[in-house]
């Protein structure tokens, strides 16, 4: 079973100026002692998005895994670690074909159904969501809470990321409900390094 770090940062060109900016960001959020990052582009072309994933790729090394959000295809062309899918995405079994048993695999869940659902598949970790409100995705799910959180972990044993409107007030919570990780976007966007250094603290 892999060992997830306690913060899974969510770059998302999206939330940022420019590409520049954002692998600026990346670079101090490794330099804070991160060593997961996931790329989510819901908005790129498919050839800006894979020219930005090799980007990080180049940037960062092997020090960090990176995980493609949604693209087994561009997963495998960026020479990426991982893929995590959605409900609205390729199945697992299906992703699990494509990226192969070495590479990680996650799926988004956002009910006990979907979660028990997921729990069945080849996926290496799972993610339950929003835990609060969230501003980083259009047409978010339902909010579970902290009931939520504890609902998954007495569903699976596998690996659990936590994500949804998770800031350094909040994240200890989250973790203690059962979480092993929270992902984290719009709390990491202001000063990267100084925040993931302050969310690592935080979480212990």
């Amino acid at each position: 079973m892999l060992q997830l770090p306690r913060l899974y940062p969510i770059l998302d060109p999206a939330c940022f100026s420019d590409v520049a900016e954002m692998l600026a960001a990346a670079e101090e959020l490794a330099g804070a002692g991160c060593t997961l990052l996931q790329y989510r582009n819901k908005s790129g072309n498919a050839r800006r998005m894979l020219d930005e994933a090799r980007e990080l790729r180049a940037r960062l090394g092997a020090s960090v895994k990176l995980i493609m959000n949604d693209r087994a295809d561009l997963c495998l062309a960026a020479g990426f670690d991982g893929l995590h899918v959605g409900q609205d995405d390729l199945s697992p079994e299906a992703a699990r074909l494509i990226v192969g048993a070495a590479r990680w695999l996650g799926v988004s869940t956002h009910n006990p159904e979907q979660l028990a659902e997921a729990d069945k598949s080849s996926a290496d970790y799972l993610a339950i969501g929003p835990i609060f409100a969230t501003t980083s995705k259009a047409n978010p799910d339902p909010v579970v809470g902290l009931a939520g959180v504890r609902r998954a972990r007495e569903l699976t044993r596998q690996p659990l990321v936590a994500i949804g409107g998770i800031t350094r007030a909040n994240a200890r919570s989250v973790i203690e409900a059962g979480a092993d990780s929270v992902a984290v976007i719009s709390d990491l966007l202001r000063d990267p390094r100084k925040s993931a250094e302050e969310f690592l603290g935080v979480l212990g």
